[in-house]
């Protein structure tokens, strides 16, 4: 049995994923990534082999991405973000024409072929107001954790309009509504669809289409996905619970078997050339 890690080292969290021959996944891992990356994605990588029952040894092939990939002196390669996150939409979901990540401080779209290989792509430009950051601040405005924004939006009964399209402006608008007497479960609602109306244009920037798959730590709040498929009038995929932030992570180690098959098969082709009496 042959296995293969993806390592993400995103501007929030580090990824790790580990993949069997069959594709399936054996052990993952994440954690804050802090500013030493190389520790982070080491303390990640350790923790998805500990949790799969393997040794190091027993890796053949690791591939680093995410922003931090660069610094990972373990691993055999390093591919871009975009690169990964196509791959491992299109590994949980087959016929993904259009990935939307939304990270901590990033938001990417992406739209694909039929080969899993990204045709064209958009990254947000509107400062933080398009991430997930801005969700994190309008609830720390209001006094709530991360933790409370899936149970407190779930109570909205009629959500605010938040239509800022700078991070500064549109927490303005929070504290604005808060000072009228607004719930804040309405306001952190209206928080949701804002995002999603700035992640549909950056969907259209990239001409997107059918099916759509929506990755990164914001969907980790069921709400997003249900606001994402009422705004596009279309089903969207979005992966089962927190694998929807590993999806990076598990696209670089499903790379990193289709690396060696390609090693392997050159390693074969010149064993083949050197031989002696054959044609």
């Amino acid at each position: 049995m042959i296995f293969t890690a993806g390592i993400d080292i995103g501007t929030t969290y580090t990824k790790a994923v580990i993949l069997d021959s069959d594709n399936q996944v054996v052990g993952k891992d994440m954690n804050k990534t802090g500013f030493k990356l190389a520790e982070a994605a080491r303390e990640a990588y350790d923790k998805a082999i500990s949790n799969s029952g393997l040794k190091e040894k027993d890796i053949g092939y690791v591939i680093s991405t995410g922003f931090g990939r660069h610094q990972i002196p373990f691993s055999d390669i390093a591919v871009t973000d975009l690169t990964a996150s196509a791959r491992g939409a299109a590994h949980l979901f087959p016929n993904t024409g259009t990935v939307l990540d939304i990270g901590g401080q990033t938001m990417k779209a992406s739209r694909l072929d039929n080969r899993a290989k990204v045709k064209s792509f958009r990254l947000n430009d509107k400062c933080a107001a398009g991430t997930g950051a801005f969700l994190e601040k309008t609830a720390f405005y209001m006094g709530y954790t991360t933790h409370e924004i899936g149970p407190l939006v779930a109570t909205s009964k009629e959500p605010m309009s938040i239509s800022g399209v700078c991070a500064v402006f549109a927490e303005s608008e929070v504290i604005n509504h808060l000072s009228h007497g607004s719930a804040p479960a309405d306001i952190m609602y209206g928080a949701f669809i804002s995002l999603v109306g700035r992640s549909v244009q950056l969907m259209k920037r990239v001409k997107m289409e059918p099916e759509f798959t929506l990755i990164g730590g914001i969907l980790r709040f069921d709400i997003m996905g249900k606001v994402m498929q009422d705004h596009l009038d279309s089903e969207v995929n979005v992966p089962p619970g927190e694998m929807a932030q590993f999806v990076s992570a598990l696209g670089a180690a499903s790379l990193g078997h289709v690396r060696l098959k390609k090693l392997k098969g050159s390693k074969s082709s010149s064993n083949m050339q050197a031989s002696p009496g054959v044609a």
